[in-house]
């Protein structure tokens, strides 16, 4: 396993470190097999604090993989949580799904919805100790929506950050999104890229970055990439914009906001240019199970964000997920 310390390799034999982002501890991970074969690379993590509050299910956003998540889990693990998350087919080190691996392609985001599914069957029913939470990310908090009327007997709360709602409002808007990426997929170039690129051999530099405000953690980030390129990606195809469009309007269909019962917080970024702000106020605003908060000042990955705003996000965490005493899935070995 890449620069990761041998002694610890037994304990966690399909994660990554780089410098300054260690293996979080008690860390089990391993690959369940979806219903089409796919390998779909999942993590598991026991509490360090106590007392012991159930379990959250990390759901990462396109082009992420859990390695970028082991600060979060860290914070969730000292709060009394034990942490379940999978990388998405395609991304990560789960299974790519065509020849090149550096492009974003899924045919349909109910692929996505199907691997949580067996998340859920194979490792977390059976594995891990509720009460069970959602804490998601930009395209995984548009997929948790997609799967919360499934999982209204499993979830207790969800809190989705930056969900893919909408685009901002500029020149590329979802109509648009729709438009184009449907008139290529009929073309059948579902696997071109749409107005993106393969992954830059060198990270981007920190100014200008779209993600974070945070210099340090924009740092980190990249160098797992680095180290580690196999879990990148490069821009989204036509096939993966035309899902989540596709996504993007079912969850927007007004039968389906009426069957979303989980209780859920949405948490938007003040200063996000890469999903819409607007349209997650929108549609908190239409969903009766749902809260909002807006955190000013933010850019779009607020879990990577810098303290002053990260806290707030962690600090709304607390109030909105309830936890009460477990016994621990994960003892110290």
């Amino acid at each position: 396993m890449d620069a990761l310390d041998p002694g610890r390799e037994a304990l966690a034999s399909h994660l990554f470190e780089t410098p300054g982002n260690p293996v979080p501890d008690h860390a089990r991970s391993g690959f369940l097999a979806a219903r089409d074969g796919r390998k779909i690379r999942y993590a598991l993590f026991g509490a360090t604090g106590r007392p012991l509050k159930g379990t959250v299910i990390v759901l990462a956003g396109r082009n992420e993989c859990i390695e970028k998540y082991f600060e979060t889990t860290r914070d969730l693990a000292s709060r009394g949580f034990a942490v379940a998350t999978i990388d998405w087919r395609g991304q990560g080190a789960s299974d790519r799904l065509i020849r090149n691996p550096e492009k974003g392609y899924v045919d349909d985001f109910q692929d996505y919805v199907g691997d949580l599914e067996e998340f859920f069957t194979e490792v977390v029913l059976p594995d891990c100790r509720g009460p069970f939470y959602v804490l998601a990310h930009s395209t995984g908090a548009l997929v948790a929506l997609l799967a919360s009327p499934a999982m209204a007997n499993r979830v207790q709360r969800m809190v989705l950050c930056a969900p893919l709602l909408g685009l901002p409002d500029r020149s590329h808007s979802m109509k648009t999104a729709r438009r184009t990426a449907a008139f290529f997929y009929s073309l059948g170039l579902g696997s071109m890229y749409l107005g993106s690129r393969r992954r830059p051999r060198e990270a981007a530099p920190f100014q200008g970055n779209m993600l974070t405000t945070d210099p340090d953690r924009y740092r980190r980030n990249c160098l797992i990439y680095e180290a580690h390129p196999r879990l990148a990606l490069g821009g989204p195809t036509v096939a993966w914009v035309h899902a989540a469009c596709r996504a993007h309007d079912h969850v927007h269909d007004p039968e389906f906001m009426a069957r979303i019962r989980i209780p859920t917080l949405f948490i938007a970024a003040g200063n996000d240019s890469v999903v819409s702000t607007r349209a997650i106020e929108n549609y908190a605003r239409q969903v009766k199970w749902a809260s909002m908060l807006t955190i000013d000042g933010a850019r779009h990955e607020v879990l990577q964000e810098a303290d002053f705003f990260r806290e707030q996000l962690l600090g709304a965490f607390d109030a909105f997920v309830p936890g009460s005493e477990q016994d621990d899935p994960y003892p110290a070995r």
